[in-house]
């Protein structure tokens, strides 16, 4: 999917509930999210630990799935994030912007600036 489809595809999820293991627009969790909007559904485990899990572990899974970023995240990557020790999370980078599956307040979200949580890597 390109960029621009990608980042309105994402534009478009924005209030889906949230729901773990969220694979449709009818509820989505960070991961099920990043898996619609590359397609990539029915490649990605439909059970996996966000918490106390091994990034390398999510970064050789996306390794897999997409192309990995050498330097700066650009528009339209999934972003691996640790907003806590052994807590992951994924989200779209929009260049200005994070949507993601915000599971505190329920739904998919657009949160404007950069990411509060250090970035493990971006996937394209």
């Amino acid at each position: 999917m390109p960029v621009k489809a990608r980042l309105a595809a994402a534009r478009a999820l924005i209030g889906t509930p949230f729901r773990i293991d969220g694979r449709t627009h009818q509820g989505l969790d960070c991961v099920g999210m990043i898996a619609l909007l590359f397609e990539k559904e029915r490649e990605i485990a439909a059970h996996y630990p966000l918490r106390t899990s091994r990034s390398d572990l999510w970064v050789k899974e996306l390794n897999r799935l997409l192309m990995r970023r050498t330097g700066k995240a650009g528009m339209g990557d999934a972003l691996l994030l640790s907003p806590s020790p052994l807590t992951f999370h994924l989200g779209l980078w929009t260049g200005s912007s994070l949507i993601h599956a915000d599971a505190k307040l329920r739904r998919v979200v657009e949160t404007p600036g950069d990411p509060s949580w250090p970035a493990l890597g971006a996937w394209f």
